[in-house]
């Protein structure tokens, strides 16, 4: 074949493909055998796009007489996909520092919030903050989780809990969707909280028939592009009645139903959710067999955030039950102010020890899986033909070291590419 091509990485110890049929989502049986192929090479094309991944020795007769933009020698290294973090909050201002104090001294998440803290801090600064500011921030944060290795993530709103900072968070989001190379799926999560002064009815209200209506307009203008919608539905903030009219209006504005769910309390958002052909669902500390059950039976993923159980220690998300059960399971991040890490692998590894995945079960929660949550799964989380050129180049022998050694993805990681552009040429990594 002698066009151009973009990039030709070759001769990896180990490229790991995920699943190599076109599969939309893994649950338990294909999570736990992943493909894999022993010394092989990736081509990716001028648009970006994977044109072949095999046997090197394959490769290298069939693209003989091709040329390349780059040639990435990646001899005794591993490719994997990208990693799809499916659920974080990376838009605020002001700093949480000083809670992270308290709740190592005792105090739970909602004695945080009835204090003045939690959300409520973040939407006074939000709020204040000029839209410069809050890029400038959200840019920074988005190209940390890029070194880490994050190439498709998922932005929520959500610390503006009125019109005016909801969009303003959105817009912000979208500028950065077209400022930086990493994959963002969007979120209106104007229902993260009630506001002060407000009931839940109220702020329903305010919702449905003023922030959502706005939203429609600037999403049929072309002005923004908004993916999914989120409600935090939990005891003291959205009860299952206001998180379904609202998740139920989102639907009906063409927007992926993808909410944080029975976390604190067992509220039965799973089945709800379930019922509501919701894509995903976050959380789920808290859910019940028959929850698992339902979302098993609806395709509903489940995004499993074991950083917030960790730092809250709270109960662990019942992984294996879900597993058992058939059920899509994902990972992510939750960055936020309550949760600060930008690292999926050091997610992975926390899914691995605390809630008792295995490696090839939590890497395919944090790219196939991920990415169906999310509604990418036919464009990203594999390396497959056809889909976009998204992926590491490992500085290892062998992928289980990303997950294995804690922390240690920032020696690990020798490239990032972003439809075969090298996003992030780590130089610093050491041979391991």
């Amino acid at each position: 074949m002698s066009c151009n091509y973009r990039l030709l990485v070759k001769n990896a110890k180990q490229v790991v493909l995920i699943c190599n049929n076109g599969e939309k989502y893994m649950t338990k049986h294909g999570m736990q055998h992943l493909c894999v192929i022993e010394n092989g090479s990736v081509v990716i094309g001028s648009d970006g796009l994977i044109k072949a991944v095999g046997p090197a020795e394959i490769i290298r007769e069939q693209y003989s007489e091709a040329s390349f933009d780059k040639v990435i020698d990646a001899t005794g290294m591993c490719v994997l996909p990208g990693l799809v973090d499916a659920h974080t909050h990376p838009v605020w201002a002001g700093d949480r520092v000083h809670e992270f104090a308290m709740k190592l001294a005792g105090a739970t998440y909602m004695d945080v919030h009835r204090a003045g803290g939690g959300i409520h801090f973040t939407v006074e600064h939000t709020r204040a903050a000029g839209s410069s500011e809050l890029l400038a921030s959200l840019s920074s944060r988005l190209i940390r989780m890029q070194r880490a290795g994050t190439t498709l993530v998922e932005c929520k709103s959500g610390y503006g809990l009125e019109l005016q900072t909801e969009l303003k968070m959105l817009e912000v989001i979208e500028e950065a969707r077209r400022t930086l190379p990493i994959n963002i799926s969007s979120t209106y999560c104007g229902a993260h909280a009630v506001p002060k002064g407000k009931t839940v009815a109220e702020a329903t209200k305010d919702i449905l028939q003023v922030q959502l209506p706005r939203l429609k307009e600037q999403m049929s203008a072309g002005s923004l592009r908004v993916d999914n919608i989120d409600v935090f539905c939990e005891q003291g903030v959205f009860d299952l009645g206001s998180t379904r009219s609202i998740l139920q209006a989102g639907k009906d504005m063409g927007l992926n139903i993808n909410f944080h769910g029975d976390e604190l309390h067992p509220m039965n958002s799973a089945q709800l959710g379930a019922e509501l052909g919701a894509l995903a669902i976050s959380h789920l500390e808290e859910v019940t067999d028959e929850g698992i059950a339902a979302m098993a039976t609806a395709r509903t993923a489940a995004v499993l955030l074991p950083t917030t159980a960790y730092i809250l220690r709270l109960p662990q998300p019942r992984a294996r039950d879900m597993l058992e059960a058939g059920v899509i399971v994902a990972l992510g991040s939750d960055f936020n102010p309550n949760a600060y890490c930008c690292s999926m692998p050091i997610v992975m590894h926390l899914a691995c020890v605390n809630m008792r995945m295995s490696m090839p079960e939590a890497l395919a929660a944090a790219t196939i899986n991920a990415a169906y949550a999310l509604g990418r799964s036919h464009t990203h989380g594999s390396l497959e033909v056809n889909k976009h050129g998204d992926l590491l180049v490992l500085n290892t022998t062998r992928w289980e070291h990303l997950i294995y050694q804690l922390g240690g993805h920032q020696e690990l990681i020798r490239y990032v590419v972003i439809k075969g552009n090298v996003v992030y040429d780590n130089e610093k990594t050491v041979d391991l």
